[in-house]
């Protein structure tokens, strides 16, 4: 199940908070839990693997090397199901090719194109709706101030 919240934003991405004139309501996903990579290889493990965690840990540590390693060699690197890595770059533009250098690039990104499994979740996801941490965390301060003010602390 995903938890989502509703969330009012502009409708133009990018746009400066003091400058957007038009805006929509919009689902925002809400993180359950946070799966750390010891987690995430003990469930691994858990579904039929051969492997124990440790040696998962092991595996997908070597393999975030390994594709950082090729990212920067500038590979695109081809995970089947999981999908495409590829490295992107973030650039400045120069008024003409003779102009553009490689102080021209800001960064380099890694692009991860979905592999078939993770084109769209859609047709097999479930929705809970939430209140948004804001509201959560706004909530929480109401009852310790509450707490606070009839002397429950």
């Amino acid at each position: 199940m995903i938890n989502y919240s509703i969330a009012i934003m502009g409708t133009k991405p990018g746009t400066k908070k003091a400058n957007i004139t038009e805006t929509k309501a919009y689902g925002v996903a809400q993180a359950s839990e946070v799966v750390d990579i010891n987690a995430f290889a003990r469930h691994i493990a858990n579904h039929g693997s051969v492997y124990k965690k440790g040696d998962i840990v092991g595996l997908l540590t070597n393999a975030v090397g390994c594709l950082r390693e090729l990212m920067l060699e500038g590979k695109r690197v081809k995970l089947g199901d999981l999908g495409d890595f590829q490295p992107r770059l973030r650039t400045v533009g120069a008024v003409t090719t003779d102009d553009f250098s490689a102080a021209n690039i800001k960064d380099v990104v890694v692009s991860w194109a979905p592999g078939k499994d993770f084109k769209s979740l859609r047709s097999e996801a479930t929705f809970q709706l939430v209140p948004a941490r804001k509201a959560v965390s706004d909530a929480i301060e109401v009852v310790k101030n509450s707490e606070t003010i009839h002397g429950l602390e």
